[in-house]
């Protein structure tokens, strides 16, 4: 039987890395969801040959691609190997990265009439490749926050929200605030900000004299979902197109609540690029056609993540605080 971790600790390496640590939806530490489950089939496409929602060139927007990034005529793009579907992970040749994540990027690559380059590589590598210059944008569900925005631009295309699942049949009623969690037992991944969402929850029931609740570390989903169903723990938070995906496969389990990403304040997810380069503003603008065109709707549909949709994308919005 799974056993519970604590969560690990480790000094600051470098600037980037508590960037990538600190306030952020990352997928890989959530695990990789099951591309199948109790239900049989599942209803996405998880093969290599993905026949993706593709956009027309735009040239008036292509011509806002600075010329040094363009003249190899392609956008490298990075990708979260360790990603949970929907979000970015292996197709079902364990080669291919598929998912939302890919889709947007494909359709950014398509207006900015560039060739579309995905890379996979780790989370934390992720920062450090765009720094160095390897990678000329993320699309890996990273979160807007006022540290990363120091050395990267942002230009946002969802909603960051996080999702509380319950086996079916569980008997709760909707978690909403601090106190629905009160004396439940809470399954979360570590260094995440819905861990930082359920420490602040749990300490103000606990200044309020309410029961505290009991956190729990697991190395993997699959380890997570079977607590989850044997009832040794009460409740799953993760990002909700990863929590909506298990829904849909599995069957066995449903949301039972969701809420911003930031906890009390809006959190956005954005494309990165390095900061100053001038790239942000042709993403933003590809990412406002694609938008307007329906193309990006298609691709959330697709996925089952539409509930995060934004209306237009933003530069550099107000992020999550500096921890």
């Amino acid at each position: 039987m799974p056993t519970p971790v604590a969560p690990l600790r480790a000094p600051a390496l470098a600037a980037v890395l508590l960037l990538a640590l600190s306030a952020c939806a990352d997928p890989e530490a959530q695990g990789a969801a099951e591309s199948g489950g109790a239900g049989g089939e599942s209803p996405f496409n998880l093969a290599a040959e993905q026949d993706r929602v593709r956009a027309e060139a735009v040239p008036e927007i292509a011509g806002l691609v600075p010329e040094e990034i363009r003249e190899d005529g392609a956008l490298t793009v990075g990708h979260s190997s360790g990603g949970a579907p929907p979000l970015a992970f292996y197709a079902d040749d364990d080669e291919t990265v598929i998912g939302v994540e890919t889709d947007v990027a494909q359709l950014v690559a398509d207006v900015l009439d560039l060739e579309y380059r995905p890379e996979a590589t780790g989370w934390d590598n992720l920062f450090l490749s765009v720094e160095s210059g390897r990678y000329e944008a993320v699309f890996s569900n990273v979160t807007v926050t006022e540290e990363r925005k120091d050395l990267f631009d942002f230009a946002t295309y969802r909603v960051d929200t996080v999702s509380f699942e319950a086996a079916t049949g569980h008997g709760f009623d909707e978690i909403a605030e601090p106190a629905d969690i009160a004396g439940l037992s809470v399954a979360v991944g570590s260094g995440t900000n819905q861990e930082e969402i359920l420490l602040r929850w749990d300490q103000e029931n606990q200044d309020a004299g309410l029961e505290p609740a009991d956190l729990q570390y697991y190395q993997t989903d699959s380890d997570t979902y079977l607590a989850l169903q044997s009832g040794r723990i009460d409740l799953y938070l993760g990002p909700t197109p990863s929590a909506s995906y298990h829904v849909e496969v599995a069957r066995e389990t449903e949301i039972v609540g969701t809420i911003s990403g930031g906890g009390e304040v809006r959190a956005e997810i954005a494309a990165m690029t390095l900061k100053g380069n001038g790239l942000v503003e042709a993403v933003n603008a590809a990412l406002d056609e694609v938008i307007g065109s329906g193309r990006y709707q298609e691709v959330l549909e697709r996925w089952a993540v539409d509930g995060e949709a934004v209306t237009e994308s933003e530069i550099n919005p107000p992020g999550l605080p500096r921890s």
